[in-house]
């Protein structure tokens, strides 16, 4: 990946000597740390692509990995960018991805459903920070006309308001993994669509809710909650960065095409 066109431009080639990977990845999350890199690699088999995940040993002759991811968010994330030149790796390290989704599997919707419990759990972070901070460190708006912030009226508003979206979307993480669990029980083209749905409406609220309170964080806390000391920016820019992941504008089309037309969601694994 890492192209414009979301052409996957790493391949898995074979001749005499055996199987190699070739290509780059941009943003490689975990390489820095791993022992194995999880590649995405395409092979032609007969005048087609196919697309197989390979697991590569990190000091495997060929592989360089280049710390060099700069997001304002996810920093420790080792997300750096890794090189291939000629990587022979061997058979069984090669696991076939696209008929993973051949078929109805909760391969997707798991992995979805994982994203949407780090976007909760950031939001409720900087839930907790800002509670903390308002209450030991925050001054109440002179027209409040109180002498503490916690007695300061639009701010008991603003933390209401976070606290519903925090456990709005809490409910609905709850609820769609139930549906995961079921259809990893009897996995069909429905269960499979309808565990897909729900962690779409999971992760659509997730985001809206981990993205309001790294907000709101500031907002009611005040001017000197942005201190560098604090660092409590580290809230903002995580959820931020990380809830761009997979639009959520995709999942709002495919969830009304669902209900509106009985349409089953795409199976990509970004639903």
């Amino acid at each position: 990946m890492g192209q414009r066109d979301f052409t996957r431009r790493t391949r898995l080639v074979s001749d005499e000597g055996g199987a190699f990977v070739e290509g780059r990845k941009f943003y490689c999350t975990g390489a820095l740390y791993a022992h194995w890199i999880p590649t995405l690699a395409v092979a032609v088999e007969d005048g087609l692509e196919t697309s197989y995940l390979v697991f590569i040993p990190r000091n495997a002759p060929g592989v360089t990995i280049t710390d060099d991811w700069d997001g304002f968010g996810q920093r420790v994330t080792g997300s750096g960018s890794v090189q291939f030149e000629h990587v022979q790796v061997k058979p069984e390290w090669i696991v076939p991805f696209k008929a993973s989704f051949d078929r109805p599997t909760t391969i997707g919707p798991q992995a979805q459903l994982m994203h949407a419990a780090i976007d909760l759990g950031i939001g409720q972070g900087a839930y907790r920070e800002m509670l903390r901070f308002i209450r030991e460190r925050s001054r109440p708006w002179i027209d409040a006309k109180v002498e503490r912030a916690v007695d300061d009226p639009l701010t008991l508003y603003g933390v209401g308001e976070v606290k519903v979206r925090l456990r709005a979307a809490q409910a609905l993480l709850a609820r769609a993994a139930a549906l995961v669990d079921t259809a990893q029980c009897d996995m069909t083209e429905q269960t499979v669509a309808a565990a897909s749905v729900a962690v779409a409406e999971a992760k659509i609220l997730s985001t809206k809710a981990g993205l309001l309170a790294g907000s709101k964080l500031f907002e009611l806390s005040g001017t000197s909650s942005t201190l560098s000391e604090d660092n409590l920016d580290q809230y903002w820019r995580n959820v931020r960065t990380h809830t761009l992941h997979d639009p959520v504008r995709w999942k709002y089309q495919a969830i009304g095409n669902y209900y509106l037309s009985g349409k089953l969601p795409p199976r990509h694994g970004a639903i």
